[in-house]
């Protein structure tokens, strides 16, 4: 989504900075940082903050393969 539509609306998650609200994204994963996603989402859509918390964290780790390039040295060291 970018800044203005055809129509020449606005961004309507852009938008609600017009109201003082910030939008802030309840999700962490490592691909939405290094696949460049997070950028789009702060730049294109607005998004102002980020939060997780460690059962997201938990989840993440143990529900892929994203993350076995960083844990698989440090489990083999013990």
């Amino acid at each position: 989504m970018t800044d203005a539509s055809p129509a020449g609306a606005k961004n309507p998650i852009k938008a609600l900075a017009d109201y003082g609200q910030s939008v802030w994204l309840d999700y962490i994963k490592r691909d939405l940082i290094v696949g460049g996603g997070l950028q789009r989402l702060v730049e294109q859509d607005g998004v102002t903050g980020l939060t997780s918390n460690p059962a997201i964290f938990e989840k993440a780790i143990a529900g892929g393969r994203e993350y076995d390039d960083l844990l698989l040295p440090l489990a083999a060291k013990g």
